[in-house]
């Protein structure tokens, strides 16, 4: 499915959504599209002009930038206990 086709869907959907829950609708959409091999250029992109979306989106950018920078400092924490067993 394509971004695109997702956006059409979407829009179609979203006013059967109560308003209280569309963040989590479209948090859940973001999720299901970056799983799927979408890049977030190309979400924000196409729904250029969906608040939700786009917030969605930012938070899940934020919360994963979050969880790379731990993966790293794990990395490098890794780095450092080599060099003591030599």
């Amino acid at each position: 499915m394509s971004v695109g086709l997702s956006k059409e869907i979407w829009d179609e959907l979203k006013r059967y959504v109560n308003a209280v829950d569309r963040d989590e609708a479209a948090e859940t959409l973001v999720s299901v599209l970056i799983d799927n091999d979408y890049n977030a250029d190309e979400i924000k992109s196409t729904f250029k002009s969906d608040s939700e979306i786009k917030r969605a989106l930012a938070s899940y950018l934020k919360d994963h930038e979050d969880e790379d920078d731990d993966h790293e400092d794990d990395d490098h924490e890794d780095d450092d206990h080599e060099d003591e067993d030599y």
